[in-house]
């Protein structure tokens, strides 16, 4: 369990346990509100002082995130390597590989399978007039050199397995991808596994050690939580909240009730039924992990408070959470899957192109394989539909127009992706033979 001075224990209910900072929800959520109670007041009166107050802010949230990011990738390989090397069994720790991907897997795919299953339902009411089509092409037609540089960066095929076992995992890490670093600090957590018992001991103390002092290092940037989640919220709803058009407006809808959908009858249940675990006592310990991943749209920022919520408030083992989380951070994408599916609908319906079935499977076989791919920051979810388009024949440049308002989804989509790292961590550690109170 990891101890922070502060921190407060009792039988009182989930929460008591967690350091200061991620337990202040209230403020917390104060400063989520009140982000978007100034953006949108902005947005809708145009108020030259309230949009320069609010695009004045937004340097506070990015340096939030960077103070966040910075400990991250420690913290990543710190608590990743105690995690494996503390198994000492090699084959428990292929056992608990197996099960976590297992999970992981499974919810990606039944994500996908709601993501079209939503879309479908709404796509009947999003029409698109001529004239509004016309606007939406001419709109894309704009540079996309973006997109297309970023979309070219993205491993496939035979890259992708050599880009798992890189030159430099640090680097690989710095540049976004953490899959790299977890298989590298997984080989040599394995490595250290095989030692004697006293020789291990000593390395997963020197980690435990790191870990601790790293989470008092997040601690004190957590403090700054709500000043950084007002200003993070109030420029991104500045910047997009005026920009949605009716048809946007559905789609973004349709991402909400599909990812809320999905979570009410995949992870909820699996919390319930597999866990054995109040589903209300789960949220409540959850929560200060799902406003953070709402607010900062990053799923490894909020590993963090994740780390922090399935020891101390869900009271699964360090061997167990340390493991699944970093590998859900950077795997587990089952809610930007979904977001995908319905993407893809939505703009073959704006450019007013059919997909069959067998394009549908298509398109759902490279949002699977890609969702492995996508670095864990924001709006990752738009460049690795490329695949999906090249699969469909859909022009590249709707990705360009889905750049433009992705902030809304992306803070939902984060959100459950998130809730599905802290229950593949409760499901693995439930069929583990743990027991979570």
């Amino acid at each position: 369990m990891i101890i922070v001075p502060g921190a407060r224990g009792g039988p009182g209910g989930p929460g008591n346990n967690t350091v200061g900072a991620m337990r202040s929800h209230i403020w917390m959520a104060i400063g989520l509100v009140a982000g978007l109670a100034l953006g949108l007041t902005a947005a809708l009166t145009q108020s030259p002082a309230l949009l320069a107050f609010a695009r004045w802010l937004r340097p506070f949230g990015t340096l939030f995130l960077n103070l966040l990011s910075m400990v991250v990738i420690p913290l990543v390989a710190t608590a990743l390597f105690q995690g494996v090397a503390g198994l000492g069994d090699v084959r428990r720790l292929g056992r608990l590989g197996a099960r976590t991907l297992g999970f992981f897997g499974a919810t990606t795919i039944a994500a996908i399978a709601i993501g079209f299953l939503v879309g479908a339902l709404f796509l009947p009411f999003t029409g698109v007039s001529p004239d509004q089509r016309e606007a939406l092409l001419a709109g894309s037609r704009g540079d996309s050199s973006f997109v297309q540089h970023a979309a070219e960066q993205i491993p496939g095929g035979a890259r992708f397995i050599v880009e798992l076992i890189p030159a430099n995992p640090v680097q690989a890490a710095v540049e976004g991808n953490l899959l790299p670093l977890i298989v590298f600090v997984t080989i040599f957590g394995i490595a250290a596994a095989a030692l004697p018992d006293d020789k291990r001991h000593a390395l997963t103390e020197l980690a435990d050690v790191a870990t601790r002092a790293l989470t008092h290092v997040i601690h004190w940037v957590l403090l700054l939580a709500p000043l950084g989640i007002f200003a993070l919220v109030a420029g991104a709803v500045v910047q997009y909240g005026s920009s949605l058009v009716t048809t946007m407006v559905l789609f973004v809808l349709a991402v909400i009730v599909g990812l809320a959908l999905f979570m009410a009858v995949v992870y909820l249940p699996a919390v319930a039924l597999l866990v054995r675990l109040n589903v209300g006592r789960y949220l409540r310990a959850i929560r200060g992990s799902m406003l953070m991943a709402f607010s900062t749209t990053s799923s490894v920022a909020t590993l963090p408070v994740m780390l922090e919520a399935a020891e101390t408030d869900l009271k699964v083992s360090r061997t167990v959470a340390s493991f699944v989380l970093p590998v859900g951070a950077s795997i587990g994408r089952a809610g930007s899957a979904l977001f995908q599916a319905v993407a893809v609908l939505f703009v073959a319906r704006l450019y007013g192109v059919a997909l069959g079935l067998t394009d549908a499977l298509q398109a759902g076989a490279a949002v699977f394989l890609t969702s492995l791919t996508v670095a864990s920051v924001p709006s990752a979810s738009i460049v690795s539909l490329v695949p999906a388009f090249a699969a469909t024949g859909l022009p590249l440049a709707g990705l360009s127009l889905l750049l433009g308002f992705d902030r809304i989804p992306d803070m939902f989509r984060t959100t459950t992706n998130v809730v599905g790292h802290l229950t593949g961590a409760v499901v693995v550690a439930a069929v583990e033979g743990e027991k979570l109170e």
